[in-house]
């Protein structure tokens, strides 16, 4: 870790105001402490009320330099004005101040058999500096907590998993707390040195804080999270709902594909359901949202939800629903708190081999699903869907009910059906949607910190 911010990141508070993000808030809380609390000990926050021209234009190029090494990787000096369209002198500038602050760093690339080098020279290549600061990502699941632990570079340095269990708010937070605590010593890692910690989980999330309002874990305890960890870290503390991730992910995905994509839907099939949305706002910048898909109503006065609603579209999609239709369970019935999917590939073993009330079961799913579907492109407009979670190892069997569902659309008849793609990995999709959103987060700091880099650097 780089002298500078490890000096400056021991200091816990700060009273430096968080940065907005790039994203929308829907579906997301962030409180502003870590980042920001280092940029402000080392001299580099925002020093008056009002900036220049000049001082606007440079950070407006310093973010398109860290944003294309974040999208890119390992750059050239030449492969990054491409990338940014700087010129070459800009470029020389602006990396020179970011090394000089231990922010990025260069590396040499040995020549490699027919390919032109400069006459045979190493390729000199710039990236992020991966010991300047360090992000935690944790998602929480229907019955798992997943801790990841990832350097400034991106570079995964440590995981692990443990059962979420049934324990109070208070436990839950314990439990968080001494996980946290444990990532970081295991990997010989100061909490100053930590950045972000970033966490995941369906449900409803406040905008403007990192708050948990209901979910699927606690229903309707909520959960501060700042308050829960904020006296003991330093790190920004920013709390998302899971499919917003996933959504983010995809939306990433396409546009590294080059594949041109101006909104997404992200369906989260599972023990609880989520739909994420991803677009390309009027001014350019990417939009992601969460809205509360699971919880719309799907048919009035109808199944008990664990929300404690009826009539949701959970109540008839969620894993609980299908295994209470397959056993035909009154749909009044308090929903169980988790099905093991075991349960359901039974289940879906009796629908392949005809059984037709548990084919009833999948079928209804996907017309809850279809519907729902439906109501959104009403909305938003038409869109390909991305189908996630474990429930996708199903849509054999959801997809005559889906397409059910979608047909008494009247966007979907006049536009033909969306484009249905299944990725099945959604863990992967919600940890590349904490890196996106955390390093976003904290390379803005940076960004904001422009004016005074080079500065605070040379007085290092």
């Amino acid at each position: 870790m780089s002298e500078i911010f490890k000096a400056v990141n021991r200091q816990l508070k700060c009273g430096f105001r968080p940065v907005e993000n790039v994203y929308k808030a829907a579906g997301k809380g962030i409180t502003g402490q870590g980042s920001a609390a280092m940029l402000t000990r080392m001299g580099l926050a925002k020093t008056g009320p009002t900036r220049t021209g000049t001082e606007q234009l440079r950070q407006q190029n310093s973010a398109l330099v860290l944003s294309a090494l974040r999208r890119q990787g390992l750059l050239a000096h030449t492969e990054i004005g491409a990338a940014t369209g700087l010129a070459s002198a800009t470029v020389s500038a602006i990396t020179a101040d970011l090394e000089r602050a231990g922010i990025i760093e260069k590396s040499e690339q040995p020549p490699q058999p027919g390919i032109a080098s400069g006459r045979g020279r190493p390729r000199v290549l710039f990236g992020q500096r991966r010991d300047c600061g360090y992000v935690i990502t944790a998602s929480i699941s229907s019955d798992m907590i997943q801790y990841s632990l990832v350097d400034y570079a991106g570079t995964l340095l440590d995981r692990f998993s443990e059962p979420r269990g049934q324990a109070d708010v208070q436990a839950f937070g314990q439990a968080i707390s001494a996980a946290l605590e444990r990532l970081v010593t295991r990997s010989r890692i100061e909490r100053a040195a930590v950045l972000a910690i970033s966490i995941s989980s369906k449900g409803l999330v406040d905008a403007a804080h990192p708050v948990l309002l209901w979910s699927p874990v606690l229903g309707a305890a909520a959960v501060d999270f700042s308050d829960l960890l904020g006296s003991s870290w330093a790190a920004r503390i920013i709390l998302s709902n899971e499919t917003l991730l996933v959504a983010e992910a995809l939306r990433a995905r396409q546009a590294k594909s080059g594949e041109v994509v101006t909104e997404l839907a992200a369906l989260s099939l599972g023990h609880s359901i989520g739909l994420g949305i991803a677009r390309q706002s009027a001014s350019g910048e990417a939009e992601v949202l969460a809205p509360n898909f699971g919880h719309m109503l799907h048919l009035a006065q109808g199944g008990l939800c664990r929300c404690g609603a009826r009539g949701c579209i959970e109540a008839y999609a969620g894993f609980y629903a299908i295994l209470r239709a397959a056993f035909e369970v009154p749909d009044d019935t308090i929903p169980a708190k988790f099905v093991p999917v075991v349960e359901i590939d039974r289940i879906a073993l009796q629908a392949r081999q005809g059984h037709r009330r548990a084919q009833f079961a999948f079928r209804q799913a996907g017309v809850a699903f279809g519907n729902g579907l439906s109501r959104l492109f009403s909305l938003h407009g038409h869109m390909p869907v991305f189908l996630t979670g474990p429930g996708t190892r199903y849509q054999d069997l959801l997809q005559a009910g889906l397409e059910e569902g979608l047909s008494q659309s009247q966007t979907v008849r006049l536009s033909g059906m969306p484009k249905l793609t299944v990725v099945a990995d959604e863990p992967s999709l919600v940890f590349e949607g904490h890196q996106n959103l955390a390093f976003s987060l904290v390379d803005r700091d940076i960004v904001l910190a422009r004016p005074n880099l080079a500065a605070a650097a040379a007085g290092a």
